[in-house]
């Protein structure tokens, strides 16, 4: 029996985790929860799953929740904020945690978790991209097993050997990493008609259903570049050794290239379940609850490189991992607050991309070995992209 913690319970991969150990009640345990803001839905959890204790990290909504009976009676522990998600990411009784807070905000129950040696199922990209050195570092010192979630760097993980050890490309006899994106749901606009996109269309992606602020970054491909950041991380890889590939259909998830001329594409439908299974059973395999495909119902593929003036911030991101650390945090940092101004109607679409730029000429470069001078460069990185915000308004 796998114990869970689950970090970000109430948004759409907490949903398809909770799925995942629904259908599997004689392989997986709900140690331990959290949510943010969404009291009802860790009611919901708490009702069904019985965890041991949850956490909220908003302070108004944990003052309601301590005396609402539903949550009292449970005999469940409520504990808040940051040090609450620590302790549970932390438990000596959890086995997994899956990171699956979005944002800045996940970063440190993220590396908690690795280094008290956990089995890290890791859905918080921003985890790498803030502090990549750092947390590979750490889980090399811990033992932690670090899993990936996203489709894409699980897919990878899926084509890879089985023996492949981290950063030996070249041993494993593979010439590139082949990471895939949709494209969101701009692919075909006229350029001249994106500064006009409303926050309802970019949030409207053809093929997943995700959150908002990981729905706009797929629609200015910027989820695509922090993937390209966390796979440099997550595979010991340099950027050159990475080409992303534009496939509209969303079936092919990722592919690695061999040297050999081979390809090893990880297939399924668009279902967020499929990742997620793999890694909580892993080696084994369990049902997802995913339809299967239907190679006779498949539509054509299609495959196109990247338009950088498209997607001016997939650019930004693949620059930023040459350059190094700080750089790749502050553009997380920018990006969390210029994709927040854009859903709140403070700024146009295309002002995204122009806010991070801004960010990335100015923020200071600076060693990032340890936790403090990585939230330094966050905190200035989200000084200066407010600055730009209140310019651009």
């Amino acid at each position: 029996m796998k114990s869970v913690c689950l970090l970000g319970g109430s948004g759409s991969i907490g949903a398809s985790t909770l799925d995942v150990i629904r259908r599997h009640p004689d392989q997986f345990k709900l140690q331990s929860v959290s949510v943010h803001t969404n009291l009802s839905k860790l009611i919901d959890i708490v009702s069904e799953f019985r965890p041991t204790h949850a956490v909220i990290s908003d302070w108004d909504t944990y003052q309601v929740a301590l005396s609402d009976t539903r949550i009292v009676n449970s005999h469940c522990s409520l504990l808040f904020g940051q040090e609450g998600l620590v302790e549970i990411a932390t438990d000596e009784n959890t086995s997994h945690v899956m990171a699956a807070i979005v944002g800045a905000a996940g970063l440190k129950s993220s590396l908690a978790a690795v280094q008290a040696g956990k089995t890290i199922l890791l859905a918080n990209k921003e985890s790498l991209v803030m502090s990549g050195q750092l947390f590979v570092d750490t889980a090399k010192q811990s033992k932690a097993t670090i899993l990936p979630i996203d489709s894409e760097h699980n897919a990878i993980f899926q084509c890879l050997p089985s023996d492949y050890q981290y950063g030996d490309i070249e041993r494993a006899g593979i010439s590139k990493l082949l990471l895939t994106g949709s494209g969101g749901p701009f692919l075909n606009v006229a350029l001249e008609s994106l500064a006009a996109v409303t926050p309802q269309q970019a949030c409207k992606h053809p093929n997943w259903s995700m959150g908002q602020k990981i729905s706009v970054d797929s629609a200015t491909m910027m989820n695509k570049g922090l993937e390209f950041i966390e796979a440099c991380w997550l595979f010991g890889v340099k950027p050159e050794q990475i080409d992303v590939v534009i496939h509209p259909q969303s079936v092919i998830h990722s592919m690695v290239q061999y040297v050999d001329g081979s390809v090893l594409a990880q297939m399924g439908n668009p279902d967020m379940r499929t990742p997620i299974a793999h890694a909580m059973a892993y080696p084994e395999r369990i049902s997802a609850g995913v339809k299967p495909l239907d190679f006779s119902q498949l539509p054509n593929f299609e495959f196109h490189k990247p338009d950088m003036m498209r997607f001016p911030n997939l650019k930004l991101a693949i620059s930023a991992m040459s350059s190094g650390q700080y750089a790749t945090t502050a553009l997380n940092a920018a990006n969390e607050v210029s994709v927040q101004g854009f859903l709140a109607g403070h700024h146009s679409f295309t002002d995204i991309a122009k806010i991070n730029e801004y960010v990335l000429n100015r923020v200071s470069s600076v060693p990032c070995n340890e936790l403090t001078a990585i939230l330094a460069v966050d905190e200035q990185a989200r000084r200066y992209a407010e600055e730009c915000t209140r310019k651009i308004a």
